[in-house]
């Protein structure tokens, strides 16, 4: 098994060239922007994409990001369990954008997608509002936000999200009929540049 190892944003400005970048965000996450040439490949979606990824990982150095650095640390593991070597980006396209570096984002007329910590924020204060409105009928409605309130320190503690992994099985954030089979074949097809 292979340890991951971790590269920073400029660390992987200078050789983006000569990576091979999966971007495992949900595709509506992945649409608000990713990393120049990054390929997506969902969390759950790993283990399809195996195959594929040995053979990227044949031909060059694989860079493995998400949002923050959270679900790209969980798919080196994988893939590292599984023997093949990656890197991590630290603090993920949020820290890539933080530092000033671009991200490339669908074509003009693109629906607007949310990224998934907009999402999870949104459905949190939302149930939380409706346990409080509903409380006033009667109660036992308030444990509706003691509940979200206790998943959300859990959450912290276990840098893990039970309500993001739920949302992530929505439709608008599953890839579209096609998209993973196209994402694997132009893998399988990506030949970095040395």
């Amino acid at each position: 098994m292979s340890t991951p190892h971790t590269l920073s944003s400029d660390q992987a400005l200078t050789r983006l060239h000569e990576l091979t970048v999966l971007d495992v965000r949900t595709p509506g996450e992945y649409a608000t922007g990713h990393l120049p040439g990054a390929l997506n490949i969902p969390l759950d979606q790993i283990s399809r994409a195996l195959p594929a990824i040995h053979h990227a990982a044949d031909l060059g150095d694989i860079l493995v990001v998400c949002a923050s650095g959270a679900r790209s640390d969980s798919a080196c593991k994988t893939l590292a369990e599984h023997g093949i070597d990656t890197a991590t980006l630290a603090g993920g396209t949020g820290a890539w954008a933080a530092a000033g570096h671009d991200l490339h984002r669908p074509e003009q007329g693109s629906r607007t997608r949310w990224g998934m910590e907009r999402q999870v924020r949104l459905t949190a204060g939302a149930l939380v509002l409706a346990g409080l409105g509903l409380g006033l009928l009667h109660p036992a409605f308030q444990l509706i936000s003691a509940a979200v309130a206790g998943g959300l320190a859990f959450s912290a503690l276990t840098n893990s999200c039970g309500m993001a992994a739920v949302l992530a099985k929505l439709p608008h954030n599953r890839p579209r009929h096609g998209d993973i089979d196209a994402t694997l074949a132009a893998l399988l097809d990506h030949r970095p540049r040395r």
